[in-house]
């Protein structure tokens, strides 16, 4: 029933006898413990570098981090995702991008959180090159494998970019997942902004399906400026692979980009309950 179901619309904690008050303090206490951790996480990727205990060494560093992606963050993500639907469309086997709106800094595990336990292969994200410069974000999307993606204003970002594009269609033919937000940055208002055609590219050149996703109320859950969650609620919808076979081996026009782009936004649109209008 509604009031049994794990996902109702509740705020969280309110069948639990821990108070807000409390959990905010809990939360205030685990982010300088995390930050910590993390750095004598890398600290010790560092000196085991150096050292020539190999076993123990690709254990730590890199078998890690793709534990923590499928094991520690999806229960933890749990908490806040009040309803998933089209769980049965994540191809399980096969290559395809992962595209989705973003509002929220929340996003960036959320979707993870929910595919990485049902597929088999390793998935990448491509993410802009300003998060690389931090020294934790920067180690950790090295070892997850993600790919930088340079804003126009940055120096040879047209060249870094090309060669991102490289990085980003042999994992993908290497049989593995990439995700992407087509709008290139969070939205600020919650409303779908113009997405730039790159997904369109990767898609065609790679050859793989994209798998569209619609996140409702992310940016509730982590507004711009907050540094923990709210106890609030979001909501996914995971649509059907988007196939577009009919534009591969030919080097689309700049229409044919737009048309594809256009096709998967509207589709995100819907899976959103949004309007996309570009």
């Amino acid at each position: 029933s509604e009031k049994n179901n794990f996902y109702t619309k509740k705020p969280l904690f309110s069948k639990l006898s821990i108070s807000k008050n409390l959990c905010n303090a809990a939360f205030v206490v685990m982010s300088p413990l995390f930050y910590f951790l993390s750095h004598a996480y890398i600290k010790i990727c560092h000196k085991l570098l150096s050292t020539k205990t190999f076993l123990i060494t690709y254990l730590i560093i890199y078998a890690m981090p793709h534990a923590i992606s499928k094991l520690i963050i999806p229960p933890i993500y749990r908490l806040w995702i009040r309803k998933i639907e089209g769980i049965e469309n994540i191809p399980k086997d096969r290559a395809f991008i992962l595209a989705g709106n973003h509002s929220s800094y929340f996003d960036v595990l959320l979707l993870p959180s929910i595919i990485t336990p049902k597929i088999k292969m390793k998935m990448h994200a491509l993410t802009n090159s300003y998060y690389w410069n931090n020294s934790i974000t920067g180690f950790f999307l090295k070892k997850w494998k993600c790919i930088p993606v340079y804003v126009d204003n940055e120096k040879g970002a047209k060249k870094k970019n090309k060669k991102s594009m490289q990085k980003a269609i042999g994992y993908l033919k290497n049989n593995e997942v990439m995700m992407i937000f087509p709008e290139g940055r969070r939205s600020k208002d919650g409303k779908l902004q113009k997405a730039y055609n790159g997904i369109a590219k990767l898609a065609l050149k790679a050859k793989v399906p994209v798998l569209p996703c619609g996140i409702i109320g992310s940016n509730k859950v982590m507004p711009k400026g907050a540094a923990f969650p709210r106890f609030v609620r979001c909501e996914v919808n995971i649509g059907n692979p988007m196939h577009f076979e009919k534009y591969y081996n030919k080097k689309p026009p700049k229409k044919i980009l737009d048309n594809v782009t256009r096709s998967i936004m509207k589709e995100i649109a819907r899976l959103s309950k949004q309007e996309y209008n570009y």
